[in-house]
């Protein structure tokens, strides 16, 4: 059992990650970024949930680029073989759920 204090995490380096938990080859990371990530498609599904500040998420639908702006409480779902990309505006930390050593 721990409690972790999401607005205490702060990397030294863009997207730096604390594990919460690994159940069963799922995933449960705390990150910290303010530059936005790279374009990927995950190894199956992902829950990308903003804790504090905002961001950008950019993705696909069809070929065409979209975005919605994310703040704290708003949850993406990144379905397999959804095309996306963070961007952060200014500071955020994000709880990500997702397969063990997904992109």
């Amino acid at each position: 059992m721990r409690i972790v204090r999401s607005r205490d995490f702060t990397g030294s380096k863009p997207w730096e990650s604390q594990l919460i938990a690994n159940m069963n080859g799922i995933t449960t990371k705390l990150h910290w970024t303010n530059k936005p990530y790279i374009w990927h498609i995950n190894d199956g599904q992902e829950v990308f949930a903003v804790l504090d500040g905002r961001v950008e998420m950019f993705y696909k639908v069809a070929g065409r680029t979209e975005s919605e702006l994310l703040g704290p409480g708003d949850i993406f779902h990144a379905s397999e073989g959804t095309e996306h990309v963070a961007h952060p505006v200014g500071e955020a930390r994000i709880l990500v759920v997702e397969s063990e050593g997904s992109v």
